[in-house]
């Protein structure tokens, strides 16, 4: 016998029962960008490996260590999409949106690739719900967006352990005379080489540092919060007001930067106290500057992106259960060549009507077709035995209290509809 085949390191297979929680955490999350009007776009699971390099950053991770990079026969070097933003905003110039009504609204999911080392909450392939807009610098939008974010998770979901953090990140007017400021304070701390190169590039990227170590030495840093300029803390206190207005609670957290360059003003997170290291669900931010640095015009823009998988564990750590509110479901067991004629007909007629039915196949004896409709989850049975064929009827039996009625075939489709 060949050796099986394994899913590679780092990925994972969604595969029944989980699978079923894992579609509701997805549809949940696109729920918000349904209700406010953005429209669906869908972009290649590869690009041109320059779009990440100019779009991500080069002093990210992200960039540096994570992409999943490789040449094609013709010798371009293309890259699988670490994170969306990138090729949404890609496809939205291509296609022309921004020269149509602004803003231009859009969502989107679907896997992003980065080379990590594997753990409970990372993987080297994880699948991502997201939303970007372009075209508004309204704080308004800013709270829109935010609220989008976390309507899925606590509303939609459940979910009680959602903090949501937020921060401003400035603008190139203010940020500069911050960061000079931020350099002479890390200059004087005992950091490792690593972290001293990307301060070197990034400095603001030491404040989002997760190590205990780097974050005592940080307790003093001076924090960009209060080296905004005018319109950024207007932009802010503006954002601020509007979620209060929602009613979106959230937390100020001076030190959020997020792992990508090209965050400016309004950035966000949410969070998840039951996952331990691996706590973030999502986020995203303001990114004026960006559309225009992928060739584009001098359009601002905001987007999110919140992990399908991360969430799931969070719904489970949380002890949710997503599958008991579904319509109940229909099991047909035909053991004969004559029944099995009646019930294929009558599986289609219920598909029809939208009752997610099944059929036991195989010439399985009663028994075993009992056996595979208690498996399957099935509200009802529906059996057409010999008896039940000459007297045209069903015996519809409730598989939880073990009930069980006759039916004429002729009421059957009625009957189902108003049970379930």
């Amino acid at each position: 016998m060949s050796e099986m085949f394994k899913a590679p390191k780092g990925t994972y297979d969604i595969v029944p029962p989980r699978s079923e929680t894992w579609l509701a955490v997805r549809n949940a999350l696109s729920k918000s960008a349904q209700l406010c009007g953005y429209d669906y776009i869908e972009t290649p699971i590869f690009e041109d490996t320059q779009l990440f390099i100019r779009g991500v950053g080069g002093s990210t991770d992200v960039v540096n260590k994570e992409m999943y990079t490789f040449e094609d026969r013709s010798g371009r070097s293309l890259s699988l999409r670490p994170e969306g933003t990138a090729g949404v905003l890609r496809a939205m110039l291509e296609n022309r949106l921004d020269r149509g009504a602004l803003p231009a609204k859009v969502w989107y999911c679907g896997p992003n690739f980065r080379y990590e080392q594997p753990q409970s909450g990372r993987y080297r392939q994880h699948t991502q719900v997201g939303v970007e807009t372009i075209g508004s610098s309204d704080p308004a939008l800013d709270a829109e967006i935010i609220w989008m974010s976390v309507y899925g998770p606590r509303e939609v979901l459940g979910l009680k352990q959602v903090r949501l953090l937020v921060n401003s990140l400035g603008c190139a007017s203010c940020r500069p005379s911050y960061r000079t400021l931020l350099t002479e304070f890390l200059d004087k701390l005992d950091l490792d080489d690593a972290t001293r190169s990307r301060a070197a590039v990034n400095p603001l990227r030491v404040l989002d540092d997760k190590r205990e170590a780097v974050q005592a030495q940080l307790v003093s840093a001076p924090l960009i919060g209060e080296h905004l300029c005018n319109d950024c803390r207007q932009h802010h206190d503006a954002v601020l007001k509007y979620l209060d207005i929602m009613g979106v609670e959230y937390e100020l957290a001076p030190k959020l930067v997020r792992g990508l360059d090209y965050y400016v003003r309004t950035t966000f997170e949410l969070v998840h106290d039951g996952l331990g290291a691996q706590s973030a669900i999502g986020g995203g931010g303001r990114y004026d500057g960006l559309v225009e640095n992928l060739g584009g015009s001098d359009l601002p823009g905001i987007g999110f992106g919140l992990g399908v998988d991360r969430t799931c564990l969070a719904v489970e750590s949380e002890q949710i259960d997503l599958t008991s509110g579904r319509r109940g479901s229909v099991f047909v067991i035909a053991p004969s060549a004559q029944s099995v004629e009646i019930g294929v007909r009558i599986a289609s007629e219920l598909r029809t009507d939208g009752i997610q039915t099944e059929i036991a196949f195989d010439g399985r004896s009663m028994k075993s077709a009992m056996k595979s409709a208690d498996r399957s989850g099935a509200t009802f049975a529906l059996i057409l035995g010999d008896d039940e064929v000459a007297r045209h009827e069903v015996t519809l039996k409730d598989l939880q209290s073990g009930d069980q009625v006759s039916i004429p075939l002729e009421l059957l489709r009625q009957h189902l509809s108003e049970r379930l």
